[in-house]
């Protein structure tokens, strides 16, 4: 059962009123917030953890109010969420928690794959994405067969059968050339998320033989966690980053930045009433980190010449 990416259904009668809230994280892609705000819902926003980027599960609980109806947390750059703690919180408040796995298909929690521990996990097979179609493309997974039905009525336009709808869906179906394009590629997915942690931890022992004296912090993964390294990001002094970044354009190496403006601060969202330091870490992040190249095929000689590169910006 697919649909195309970041099409999030919530699950029947959880969202009842416009106007009601959906938990989730300001540091993520646009589509998170925007599939809650084109249900009619308010995104409702909770501060990152520092060193993982994703939803502070510590602070989660303060921001559920009587008119929340989910939780929906981001699973970052390929590295879930603490979702042991989010779960026991969403739990105690009777909430489901829809997982935004688009960046972290193959991670693991505890042992748990991502998108399998909430009510709905969705995924993307955007062309950039760890295992990537030919075009855009997505899949929602769940473990109750009752929702299972009624995703799959949503995604053609809400019909069982043609031409006859029990409720208003979309046009968002998986078309047969994407699917045989992932077909072909699922399974090299384990080796290539595989090369991604070993090209991951090449880069910290270059990074740490380079002695950089805490100008670059590389990613921290959370014990327990399993991570694809969908991006590999690492944290800067906020004055040296973007000089750092065209500092490395003019030696031939790509970077990108993932994300320049926090959700709170969007111009379509001003309506909400954020200001500057509502989320201090989100801010931080955007201010602070950079994206290096990242996938399978990436050499050694490639990766020492990105390090030894940006080792001679720090002088």
């Amino acid at each position: 059962m697919a649909v195309k990416a970041f099409a999030v259904v919530l699950p029947p009668s959880c969202l009842e009123v416009a106007g009601d809230e959906v938990v989730t994280t300001p540091f993520t892609f646009f589509a998170t917030a925007s599939a809650i705000t084109r249900l009619g819902a308010v995104p409702r926003f909770v501060d990152i953890e520092a060193r993982t980027y994703n939803l502070d599960a510590a602070r989660l609980a303060d921001a559920i109010t009587p008119r929340t109806r989910a939780i929906l947390p981001v699973h970052l750059y390929g590295q879930c969420a603490e979702m042991s703690s989010l779960m026991d919180v969403a739990a105690r408040h009777g909430l489901p928690v829809i997982e935004d796995a688009a960046q972290a298909i193959g991670a693991q929690d505890g042992g748990r794959q991502a998108g399998s521990m909430g009510a709905i996990g969705c995924f993307s097979f955007y062309p950039t994405k760890n295992l990537g179609a030919a075009g855009d493309a997505g899949m929602l997974t769940t473990n109750d067969e009752r929702l299972a039905e009624r995703l799959r009525r949503l995604r053609v336009h809400g019909g069982e059968t043609e031409y006859h709808h029990r409720e208003v869906g979309i046009n968002s179906r998986l078309d047969t050339l994407q699917a045989a394009v992932l077909r072909v590629k699922l399974p090299h997915l384990d080796s290539w998320s595989q090369a991604r942690r070993e090209r991951a931890a090449t880069y910290d022992r270059l990074f740490r033989q380079a002695n950089l004296n805490g100008e670059v912090t590389t990613p921290f993964v959370r014990p327990g966690a399993l991570h694809i390294f969908h991006q590999y990001v690492v944290r800067v002094p906020a004055a040296r980053r973007d000089p750092l970044i065209s500092h490395l354009k003019q030696h031939g190496v790509g970077t990108k930045i993932y994300y320049p403006v926090p959700l709170h601060l969007q111009e379509c969202f001003k309506y909400l009433g954020h200001a500057e330091g509502d989320f201090p870490e989100a801010e931080r992040a955007t201010r602070e980190t950079l994206a290096l190249p990242v996938y399978p095929e990436l050499t050694a000689e490639q990766q020492s010449y990105v390090v030894e590169t940006i080792a001679r910006y720090f002088g």
